[in-house]
């Protein structure tokens, strides 16, 4: 279970990208830290971490000896995303009811249940810029303490809400402050605890967020539940695997994208240029040109690792007959015809045949035909640099909830799979043609 605890434990110190980013690059002890503003000077076998914005991040290791000259160089990648469906506190935060309460004004980002939220303790975190001597410094923000709730409305009140509701998001889900006493209260309460005065406060990416934390529950303990499993869940998995890996050949690269659940369409976005400018900076500090980057993308192959919808099991009707998955029995392998997911034949005989070795059972994945599913960074991703991807996942239930539920046998194998791949010394030999 010791991966389970460090999954949860990460879960619970990253109530929003920002923190995912900064608990990442904790867990990535020995990488050297680069600046995108700043030349690269890389050493074969270094360990290297760039981030973005400070809510992208990628983590690559070189390869050594003869496999670090640029004509035999191959990048071997896993994606996923730090970004969660949450509500985001507006710039002038406070509402006021009748001068006897104070709410925070907050809008939703990116597709979410909203029932969850209601009725239990959340608080807010994010980032804040604040004013300096020298100029402008970012720090991180996390009230550590219960600070709000959005409360439902009585069944008195509402009798035929148990018969569907249609939520209002500016009336029904703004959360309560405080009293009326509370007034101008939040930028304060915000500049202590990043430890600074309110007037030095030039701008934040503020968020509300649960503070249930993650736990492993069930009989035999097969579940976990917690916030953000997607796509922590695989951003916590790759990050070990990478850590852990023997060398091989390859740059072995974890990729970390924000804003995934929007579109990813900002400068550190899968759609954006972060994938592209590493990988050509890689090359040409290793001594290579454009026709090396070439050859490198041929031989690269991704994992678009992001969570999947396991069979629930009120509803078993909503999965597909027969490519359904399950929490607890392995990775799971997605699949649309319509490219949300980029895994096509050959990613897939690639990625199976990586855990066939490992004896990592793999579970296949498709919507139910009648119903569109959601789509994922890797097509994004492959649109701005052409790779050979699979899209994976683990099973989850009540995904883009405020609580997600998943198993806790499923860490495990997932970083078994990953760390197989990027041990695997995998080469396109001609277009279709693969050698391990």
């Amino acid at each position: 279970m010791n991966e389970v605890q460090g999954l949860l434990d990460y879960v619970n110190r990253a109530p929003t990208c920002y923190h995912a980013i900064a608990e990442a690059e904790k867990l990535l002890e020995g990488f050297t830290r680069l600046e995108e503003g700043q030349p690269w000077q890389l050493a074969p076998g270094g360990r290297y971490v760039v981030t973005r914005n400070r809510s992208s991040l990628i983590a690559f290791i070189l390869p050594e000896g003869e496999d670090a000259k640029p004509e035999r160089l191959a990048f071997r990648l896993v994606a996923s995303h730090s970004d969660s469906p949450m509500f985001r506190v507006k710039e002038n935060a406070e509402l006021t009811v009748k001068d006897k309460y104070v709410q925070l004004d907050v809008e939703k980002y990116g597709g979410m249940l909203f029932a969850p939220w209601y009725d239990r303790p959340l608080s807010i975190a994010g980032r804040v810029l604040v004013r300096t001597p020298e100029g402008i410094s970012t720090r991180l923000c996390t009230l550590d303490r219960d600070m709000a709730i959005i409360p439902n409305v009585a069944i008195h009140m509402n009798r035929e809400v148990n018969s569907g509701y249609k939520y209002q998001p500016h009336i029904d889900l703004m959360p309560l402050w405080g009293t009326g006493a509370a007034k101008g209260s939040f930028k304060r309460v915000i500049a202590e605890s990043v430890g600074a005065r309110e007037e030095d406060i030039l701008g934040s990416d503020l968020f509300l967020v649960s503070r249930v934390p993650g736990r492993v529950w069930g009989e035999e303990e097969a579940y976990l539940s917690a916030a953000r499993l997607d796509d922590l869940e695989c951003v916590y998995t790759s990050l070990m695997a990478l850590t852990v890996a023997a060398p091989a050949s390859g740059v072995r690269m974890a990729c970390v994208f924000d804003n995934e659940e929007v579109g990813s369409r900002t400068k550190q976005g899968a759609d954006s240029t972060f994938l592209a400018d590493t990988l050509r900076r890689i090359v040409t500090a290793l001594g290579g040109a454009e026709e090396q980057l070439m050859t490198a993308l041929a031989s690269s192959f991704m994992l678009s690792a992001d969570n999947a919808h396991a069979v629930h099991p009120n509803h078993p009707e909503l999965s597909d007959p027969v490519n359904q998955v399950w929490m607890n029995e392995g990775v799971v392998v997605k699949f649309n015809a319509n490219q949300k997911y980029t895994t096509d034949g050959l990613s897939q005989a690639v990625f199976a045949e990586i855990c066939r070795r490992e004896s990592v059972p793999v579970q296949y994945f498709a919507n139910r035909s009648d119903m569109a599913g959601g789509g994922t960074l890797g097509n994004i991703s492959t649109a701005h640099v052409s790779i050979n991807t699979v899209d994976i996942g683990l099973a989850q239930l009540a995904m883009h909830s405020c609580y997600e539920t998943a198993g806790t046998r499923d860490i495990p194998l997932m970083i078994r799979a990953m760390r197989a791949f990027y041990e695997t010394p995998l080469r396109c030999k001609a277009d279709g043609e693969w050698v391990f």
